[in-house]
């Protein structure tokens, strides 16, 4: 019997892609506009970085939210290049340590366990992601770290009760895509550092 369908993913996946290409559209017009003006100021400037960066955000929530299938591969380099670019000019940084080659599953569930740690880090710090065959690790850590620790129970133990808003949904989707996946979470916290695998 085949899988149920993951609603939410597909969803995802179909938002993400019909913004893509209006982004890049728009992104596209700004550089002509540039060369054929040849105007210069901060207020292009902030518009070229705006839509540089609503770029790499969309790039990586459609791996995050969307769908992937067991087959789908990425490449090492692209990436790196998605998470270099949502990092820039951010308050924290990504020390990618990842193979050349691997499943976009994996890269799913990554990118989902960086915005949950992205929520700990609010006063900055670095995300380092390493592989040790067979498994992923993800380690942050920052000067002053925020840990809700309901949300961070909620990747190993679900609880229904707990009130989860938007900017948290990651942590609803993680154990779900764990299950999905058939991987085991492993998750350790102390005040200034946190370590997953998978």
């Amino acid at each position: 019997m085949p899988d149920k369908p993951d609603l939410a993913a597909l969803v995802g996946s179909r938002i993400c892609h019909d913004l893509i290409s209006p982004i890049g559209a728009i992104g596209n017009g700004v550089e002509l506009f540039v060369m054929e003006t040849a105007m210069k100021g901060p207020e292009l400037s902030l518009i070229t970085e705006s839509i540089g960066h609503a770029n790499a955000r969309i790039k990586f929530f459609r791996i995050a939210f969307g769908a992937a299938s067991t087959d789908q591969r990425m490449a090492g380099t692209e990436v790196k290049s998605i998470l270099a670019g949502m990092t820039e000019s951010g308050r924290y940084s990504i020390d990618w340590q990842g193979p050349v080659d691997l499943a976009r599953r994996d890269v799913k569930l990554m990118f989902l366990l960086i915005l949950c740690l992205e929520t700990a880090l609010p006063h900055g710090g670095q995300i380092t992601i390493g592989w040790e065959d067979p498994r992923w690790n993800l380690r942050a850590a920052g000067p002053r770290l925020k840990i809700e620790a309901r949300l961070w129970e909620c990747l190993i133990a679900p609880d229904p009760a707990v009130e989860v808003g938007p900017a948290q949904v990651q942590f609803l989707l993680v154990p779900e895509e764990v299950i999905r996946q058939h991987r085991r979470l492993s998750t350790e916290l102390t005040a200034n550092e946190i370590t997953l695998s998978f």
